[in-house]
């Protein structure tokens, strides 16, 4: 059955931009430029194209090749095509608004060169708005963004430049890649997530940025608890921690990871010695400008992790950590929501108030969490978890909470 919406139902040439643009993750205009030949999709586009063009049917592959890779036309020779493969679908994604890209065009229009200070300093603000819209935004929206400023991106790395604006756009190539990555680990899309992570490690060696190389070895260190590697999350983590300037955001988080992933394989020790490193680590740091900003560790965040980490090891002290942070998350005294971090809380509650004896408080909170919406796919097994506990214990919330885990979670 083909969905309403998908490419293959399309027909004319409008039709097909407006189909395919949503599950590429960029707007129409987009495509249109790339079927005229007026613009090149970028090398981490490209990658995407092919990887998303590689799962669909060959019926839409051809599709989509004939509209942006060279259509015939009978008045003339084939147009050049304006990429050089398409090989899956993405889907997930909607259109979204080229507002942000327009301003950086025109500001690069204006300045003497291809890539002028004025563009990459937009461009480092955007990285930072982006971060910092992490907390808030569902992955399938934040993605969209991501990409559409990767592609552009992608456009200046062979325009005029000085060495050291080249170095400022490959790093800030290398964040939105690091950042993409994040939200393709959280959306459960794995060859995606390391392809994007790959990249970002590339260009922090390019360089020379120690702290996004950090970034990328915790990333995947939580990609890899996620999928019950806890021995190896560990050992990454560790490795994230050694190769991280001392004290810095990526050495904090990758202390707290290590010790989450030690947590799951039960050893009291390891996470005792995580946790206490942590502690040391953030005792001296003031708040950062802009906590919210996911690649800035901010240590208000130490006191979920350490509900987390504990509800994992089954310690009775999880239950009150992990209501001071649902407190202190919906206090927002900062002001800033972070709705994604309350429900990872929620589940820590219920976790912890499982291992109390306490299955119907438990199947109560796991509720709100999960009726939050805010459960990522990488965080679904945290929620099944609970689920599946609640249910064991046969008490009568059980059947509600395992309808709202399928409504919400599958």
């Amino acid at each position: 059955m083909v969905r309403s919406g998908d490419p293959g139902t399309s027909s004319g040439a409008s039709d097909e931009r407006a189909a395919f643009a949503p599950y590429l993750g960029v707007s129409e205009r987009a495509v249109s430029k790339w079927e005229a030949g007026q613009a090149v999709p970028g090398p981490d586009m490209q990658a995407a194209l092919d990887t998303a063009l590689s799962r669909a049917e060959p019926d839409v592959v051809s599709r989509f090749d004939l509209l942006v890779c060279g259509m015939p036309d009978e008045s003339g020779p084939t147009r050049a095509p304006a990429i050089s493969s398409a090989t899956t679908v993405i889907a997930g994604a909607g259109p979204g608004g080229d507002d942000e890209l327009d301003a950086l065009e025109l500001a690069r229009r204006v300045a003497a060169s291809d890539v002028s200070d004025e563009t990459l300093n937009r461009l480092e603000r955007v990285v930072d708005e982006l971060a910092m819209a992490y907390a808030q935004t569902p992955p399938q929206q934040l993605i969209v963004r991501v990409r559409q400023h990767l592609l552009y991106v992608g456009q200046l790395v062979d325009g005029r430049k000085a060495l050291r604006q080249h170095r400022r756009l490959l790093v800030i190539g290398g964040w939105l890649s690091l950042l993409a990555a994040t939200l393709h680990v959280d959306l459960r899309q794995p060859i995606a997530s390391r392809a994007r992570l790959d990249t970002a490690a590339r260009l922090a060696v390019d360089t020379d940025h120690d702290e996004m190389t950090a970034w990328c070895v915790e990333t995947r260190a939580w990609d890899l608890l996620t999928d019950g590697h806890f021995r190896d999350a560990a050992s990454l983590a560790r490795e994230a921690q050694d190769l991280a300037p001392h004290g810095s955001s990526a050495h904090l988080q990758a202390t707290a990871q290590e010790g989450r992933a030690w947590a799951r394989m039960g050893v009291a020790g390891e996470v005792r010695r995580s946790l206490n490193r942590l502690s040391r680590l953030i005792a001296p740091l003031p708040k950062p400008d802009g906590p919210e900003h996911h690649y800035r560790y901010d240590p208000n965040k130490a006191l979920a992790y350490t509900a987390t980490t504990l509800s994992w090891m089954g310690d009775p002290a999880a239950e009150g950590i992990a209501r001071d942070a649902i407190t202190e998350l919906e206090r927002a005294s900062d002001g800033v929501r972070r709705p994604r971090r309350i429900a990872s809380a929620q589940l820590d509650l219920s976790l912890a108030l499982l291992k109390l004896g306490k299955p119907d408080e438990a199947g109560g909170t796991a509720l709100l969490a999960i009726r939050s919406g805010r459960i990522v796919p990488s965080n679904r097994w945290r929620a099944a978890e609970v689920v599946a506990a609640v249910e064991a214990c046969g008490v009568a919330e059980a059947a509600e909470l395992r309808e709202a885990y399928q409504t919400y979670c599958s």
